[in-house]
């Protein structure tokens, strides 16, 4: 085991670094806490007081020019990861990146573009692949148990989730879109990637704006803007036509008036199926002639996978990551040509250029 501490530095000093980086870092034997970073310093000091982060800096330029750091995590809005990630690169630090990876697949590009040039690391914040029962699934679909796998299904449905009117999550110049990329990154993402990340052929779908007017509906604690900009999709449905004769369906809201949320991934085989609804994980196939349903029993005590651990580990022995960059780019592509299809109101096809990457073409 390495026991080199590797130096720690975060740049975004909002709720979910706080609550997700800063909280699981700290307990790591391998990471040394160094510096915060945000454009709001009383954020950052407040983190840096309370956490015992001796450096605190408002530009992360400064932050990377100025530490000897091992790696940062990137908790931004999203149209700053691919700039921040691309000079934490440069500087030779590696990054845990918050999803979406960057606004865009060319954007995503670059970061790994970047990557490749540094020979450092990049692992988004997936962490929907982290959960015992993903890493489960995971082995059981790999094993090869449901057979021929022919459709997926994966949601996230709010009835009223909207991340804050007028915060940066509703505004597309900050964002990039609206819930298929906060919402949809991660169980569409999840879907592909039990699958194991199949090329797909042409996707078709549809956004709504049906509740851009509303203060009423916004998620528990994001009181947000009333006035402010609500210009991206809080309603998303599609289809994906795979290379491989296979489909998936997918639904994301972030307000709906339906009986209660959903947070869903289901699976279907020639031999069985699988589904992870609400956290609940069960098998379905058939025995002695008659159909059953399997519940398995996950000891909730052990973690059978920590991203943080992970990515550290990755980090001090070049093992490979469970989330890379690459998959990044993989999700942004189809999430572009979603939004291509649902402002053409058409199916959108899948064609590589010359550097062996999806980009748009023709529709039907």
């Amino acid at each position: 085991m390495n026991n080199r501490k590797l130096r720690y530095g975060l740049i975004g000093a909002g709720s979910n670094a706080e609550r997700k980086h800063l909280n699981n870092y700290m307990n790591l034997p391998n990471i040394e806490l160094v510096s915060i970073c945000d454009v709001n310093i009383e954020n950052a000091n407040r983190l840096a007081d309370k956490y015992k982060i001796e450096k605190v800096y408002s530009n992360y330029k400064d932050m990377l020019n100025a530490e000897d750091l091992d790696l940062v995590s990137v908790c931004t809005p999203n149209y700053l990861h691919a700039e921040i990630s691309i000079y934490a690169l440069l500087k030779g630090v590696n990054v845990h990146c918050e999803k979406p990876l960057a606004v865009n697949a060319i954007e995503s590009k670059r970061i790994v573009e970047a990557k490749n040039k540094s020979g450092k690391k990049v692992m988004l914040g997936l962490n929907n692949r982290f959960t015992n029962e993903a890493v489960y699934l995971k082995k059981y679909i790999d094993g090869g148990y449901l057979g021929e796998i022919y459709q997926a299904k994966a949601g996230w449905i709010r009835r009223s989730g909207i991340p804050g009117r007028g915060t940066w999550f509703t505004n597309k110049d900050y964002a990039g879109g609206g819930v298929m990329i906060d919402l949809g990154v991660h169980y569409l993402d999840l879907a592909m990637y039990l699958m194991g990340m199949p090329e797909p052929s042409y996707v078709t779908g549809a956004t709504y704006n049906n509740f851009d007017q509303t203060t009423t509906r916004n998620r528990n604690g994001y009181k947000g803007n009333p006035n402010g900009i609500f210009d991206v999709e809080d309603s998303a449905m599609g289809f994906i036509g795979l290379k491989n004769g296979a489909t998936v369906n997918f639904e994301f809201s972030w307000a709906s008036n339906i009986e209660k949320d959903k947070q869903y991934v289901e699976i279907l085989g020639t031999k069985g199926g699988v589904s992870l609804i609400n956290g609940e994980l069960k098998i379905h196939s058939e025995l002695l002639d008659t159909c059953v349903d399997i519940s398995p029993i996950l000891n909730p005590n052990i973690k059978l996978m920590n991203e943080f651990e992970h990515f550290t580990n990755s980090i001090l022995s070049g093992s490979t990551l469970i989330a890379p960059a690459e998959d990044g780019v993989y999700t942004m592509n189809i999430i572009d040509h979603f939004y291509q299809a649902a402002s053409k109101n058409e199916p959108v096809f899948f064609e590589k250029d010359k550097n062996n990457i999806l980009r748009l073409s023709s529709s039907f």
